[in-house]
């Protein structure tokens, strides 16, 4: 489009010679067009008596401009995980919790500060190198040992107010102050226990205890801050004596060890013996109880024999040598031949005697012998005096 084109305006507008749209005459459209919408009258027709009051009304507009900035200051937006803290001239008005699209008078009326309230920071006390703050993972504990400890403390917040209005800040986030209560937090608890402790297995009890104190510290002056978790990352003693600890720490496994040694050795060996000792008690009360019951079988029979031998001396003496002849020859291989026997042919199975006692076994020829010894007892024609002479010679 050319600017002699008679769309650009030269057509409508006469007096400028079929140039651009004169800017002042845009501008008076605007204002009537404001006026009428407000309820005021149009400006006149004629352009030479509306320069005196085109000025003033474009300075309104202006100014009507600023003052909807102004007031569109105000308006922010709260986030899900944040908080706006809304001062009017400096002092605390309120905490606006919900999310969403708020506003507030503007400055210098009100002023807004948004916190993030669930953001998880962390910090770490102790740590070594260019980060580390002099000396502060040196500890002293309860038997007077240094030790160092490096922790993590991960926290957030859980009042706007608070962080803002009662914490002297150098760091936006508050790390100088958590480091600070953690700091004094953990000297205490390692200070109330020993090296050995604090080294293996109180890690997990220091970090509690240690938890527990940071927030008590910082409930106490009011910060705003609540501790979520306190991380033990390392705890060693110092690079001066590592070597020294090193050998205590092996001495201690061992010691351990040969404990355990003992105890499995011990399980396995005392019940063992445990056994042994009652199978020989039972053993020997077993014992106790034969002896016993064959000493009353014993004096049992000797009663019995008593009282028949007082009835018949003579036949129960003839009785106890014949068995004590049997049990005797029963348990022997010579044979005893009475030669003043009658002249009876007798019959020795030699070979059976010598095969047997060849097999060590015990002396079976008793049916022979038996034999040989009574064959000459049962002689019928022996007469009473030829039994005694008999007698006297045995012995009896």
């Amino acid at each position: 489009m050319s600017q002699n084109d008679p769309q650009w305006g030269g057509g409508r507008n006469k007096g400028n010679n079929g140039g651009p749209p004169d800017l002042e005459d845009i501008f008076r459209s605007i204002t009537d067009k404001f006026n009428r919408l407000v309820g005021g009258k149009g400006s006149p027709s004629n352009p030479s008596s509306m320069n005196g009051n085109g000025g003033s009304t474009g300075a309104l507009v202006i100014a009507a401009g600023l003052f909807v900035l102004w007031v569109g200051s105000g308006v922010y937006v709260v986030d899900e995980r944040e908080n706006a803290v809304i001062t009017r001239f400096g002092k605390y008005t309120k905490t606006v919790e919900n999310a969403g699209l708020n506003w507030h008078l503007p400055y210098p009326i009100e002023s807004r500060e948004i916190v993030n309230v669930t953001e998880l920071r962390s910090l770490e006390v102790g740590v070594r190198g260019a980060a580390a703050a002099g000396d502060e993972s040196t500890m002293l504990t309860g038997d007077q040992n240094i030790i160092e400890v490096q922790l993590e403390v991960q926290y957030n917040l859980n009042s706007a107010r608070d962080f803002l209005f009662n914490n002297r800040l150098t760091d936006k986030d508050g790390r100088d102050v958590v480091k600070q209560a953690a700091e004094t937090a953990i000297r205490e608890v390692v200070g109330k226990n020993k090296v050995d402790y604090v080294l293996n297995e109180g890690r997990g009890k220091i970090g509690e205890d240690t938890k527990e104190m940071i927030q008590e510290l910082l409930t106490k002056y009011q910060t705003g801050i609540s501790v979520s978790r306190v991380n033990i990352s390392d705890v060693q003693p110092p690079e001066q004596v590592q070597a020294a600890f090193s050998d205590a720490v092996k001495a201690r496994q061992d010691r351990a060890r040969l404990i355990n040694e003992g105890t499995a050795y011990a399980n396995d060996v005392v019940p063992k013996a445990s056994g042994m000792a009652a199978r020989l008690n039972e053993e020997a009360l077993g014992y106790r109880q034969q002896v016993v019951a064959r000493a009353e079988g014993d004096a049992s029979r000797f009663r019995q024999i008593a009282a028949e031998y007082a009835k018949a001396p003579q036949v129960t003496r003839d009785r106890m040598y014949l068995d004590t002849m049997q049990t005797v020859y029963q348990n022997t291989t010579k044979v005893m031949v009475d030669q003043k026997a009658n002249g009876n042919l007798l019959y020795l199975p030699l070979d059976k005697l010598m095969q047997m006692n060849a097999q060590g076994e015990s002396p079976a020829p008793a049916p022979a012998v038996k034999a040989a010894v009574e064959a000459p007892a049962p002689q019928p024609n022996e007469t009473p005096a030829a039994r005694n002479d008999r007698g006297q010679r045995d012995g009896r």
